[in-house]
């Protein structure tokens, strides 16, 4: 039995691929021999259980060579991300919602109602919203990125409702620090202006520091889709979508958390300023959710900002 993770080369991919590997059964995943990783690139991760395969997910002849009789959960993580889908429309719409039924339909072909793992977005709201988001909220997106991601959720809701898959819909916080490179992401910024400071390199935030943001570490965002793979599916019920509890922080606070866990010198190589493109994308996103109910069914979150930025200074600051 195996596990697909689509984008599994990449930094959340290859991350979970090693949380399900290192205590994945012992979470209660289904129970798997192998792990698929498709992306545009190898996987990183070195193991026997892994096999690593590169081609176009929006390919459906592709896809249906890999998902079949034996996949017991597929992880979706592939997707052209904010910054990128603005500027390049058909790219974006071929991967994200192409490459999303394409799929779901390799799934459904199986006849074995496979658990189906979609990470979706907070930018699938737009518009006036409250100070904290209901789960009721209606999807409003204010980018192309948010539509896509938007369409994917009615999709896996739709299979599910179906019986062609077990569907699982998170909508992921921000994440926050992410080490590396900045990605495509409007939101890219926002580990931006703590990991280049924390290693001496100066970053500029381009969007008000009033503006609230809705956060979380990579580890708890990888502990919560390993989740997310085990919890019954009856206990989510006809409505797959859960908003992945993060927590609500104002860029001011995120840079006074810099400053309080890296000192002066860090905080005094952020600059602030505005980038309308990036105020466009990430201001219309909702900073704070209610999530009793992800809580309840035994997702996590983050204690404090502070604590995320001192888990990638104490990982990854040399």
């Amino acid at each position: 039995m195996k596990i697909i993770v689509t984008g599994g080369a990449g930094f959340l991919g290859s991350r979970v691929i090693r949380a399900l590997l290192s205590d994945g059964a012992a979470r209660g995943v289904p129970a798997f021999d192998s792990i698929v990783s498709v992306d545009l690139a190898p996987c990183p991760v070195e193991d026997a259980r892994v096999r690593s395969v590169t081609g176009d997910i929006a390919d459906p002849a592709f896809i249906r060579s890999l998902v079949d009789a034996e996949t017991v959960g597929i992880y979706h993580l592939a997707a052209v991300l904010s910054g990128q889908s603005e500027e390049d429309f058909d790219l974006s719409l071929r991967v994200n919602v192409d490459g999303t039924r394409a799929l779901l339909e390799a799934a459904r072909a199986t006849g074995r109602r496979p658990r189906f793992v979609f990470a979706s977005s907070l930018a699938v709201f737009g518009g006036a919203m409250p100070e904290v988001v209901p789960e009721t909220m209606a999807l409003m997106p204010a980018s192309s990125y948010g539509a896509q991601k938007a369409i994917g959720e009615i999709l896996v809701n739709d299979y599910s409702r179906k019986g062609f898959v077990d569907g699982r819909v998170c909508r992921l916080p921000t994440i926050v620090v992410r080490p590396g490179k900045p990605n495509s992401a409007a939101s890219s910024f926002a580990s931006g202006i703590i990991r280049e400071p924390l290693n001496g390199v100066a970053s500029n935030c381009p969007v008000p520091p009033e503006t609230r943001m809705w956060l979380s570490s990579p580890d708890t965002v990888v502990s919560n889709l390993v989740h997310a793979l085990a919890v019954d599916g009856a206990a989510i019920g006809p409505w797959r979508v859960l908003n992945l509890p993060g927590i609500c922080v104002t860029v001011a606070e995120m840079l006074a958390s810099l400053e309080r866990v890296g000192g002066a010198a860090p905080r005094a190589l952020v600059t602030q300023r505005p980038e309308q493109r990036v105020i466009d994308i990430v201001c219309s996103w909702p900073g704070d959710f209610d999530v009793s109910r992800p809580l309840a069914l035994g997702f996590t979150r983050d204690g404090d900002f502070d604590a995320v930025v001192r888990q990638y200074k104490d990982e990854f600051v040399r």
